[in-house]
């Protein structure tokens, strides 16, 4: 499992001073039984259009795939974050989250001038930052944001799936599904999960995390 905070970061290059660049800031993963909470951030490039953004929940699997190749080949700049599942559990899921994205946008390589942010609050940031309930529906860097973030935690969770095949991580990406559920109570919680949630701490006290 990767444990990386800081995942990657992509830009194009850029051959003038543009003061007022808007970044837009989304999470994947705060409901989830299991693995890190991500965060991306992205500065669009007004001169190269994306069409098809969307809120990734509601795009296919196959069309965030797409999008996410566009968004990192032609954004100005973008970086996905995580905060992890020990961060999660010590500081609590909103926090955790709030980091994420702080350390998304501390990742840019240009400095944004405004950061808009999905949702109703807002990390600590050095810069104007605005949230935006609905965002990832309604501005387009969010919504490149949310791809970006949300196909990097599905790919995490097909990767772990490979290591505990037994909770079905590919299939249900970490929610409490009832398959979640019935997994947790069979084999108990492993490394990856959250135990500081409810189902999780449940299902711990009849279990040893195995190793």
């Amino acid at each position: 499992m990767r444990s990386k905070r800081f995942l990657h970061a992509e830009q194009s290059p850029l051959d003038w001073d543009a003061p007022g660049l808007v970044a837009g800031v989304d999470e994947a993963g705060r409901g989830p039984l299991a693995g890190p909470v991500v965060a991306a951030a992205v500065i669009l490039d007004p001169r190269q259009p994306i069409a098809g953004l969307a809120d990734s929940k509601k795009l296919t699997a196959l069309r965030r795939a797409r999008l996410y190749d566009e968004i990192r080949a032609k954004a100005l700049c973008c970086a996905v974050a995580e905060a992890s599942v020990e961060e999660i559990d010590r500081l609590n899921i909103l926090q955790a989250t709030l980091l994420a994205m702080q350390r998304a946008v501390a990742g840019l390589r240009l400095p944004p001038s405004k950061v808009l942010v999905d949702g109703n609050r807002l990390p600590r940031l050095t810069m104007r930052a605005e949230a935006v309930v609905g965002g990832d529906a309604r501005v387009p860097a969010i919504s490149a944001a949310s791809i970006l973030a949300k196909v990097t935690r599905d790919r995490w969770c097909a990767e772990v799936d490979a290591q505990w095949p037994q909770y079905g991580f590919a299939a249900h990406k970490g929610y409490g599904t009832a398959a979640h559920l019935a997994a947790l109570q069979a084999h108990g919680p492993c490394a990856l999960h959250r135990r500081s949630f409810a189902p999780v701490a449940q299902a711990a006290a009849r279990y040893t995390i195995p190793a």
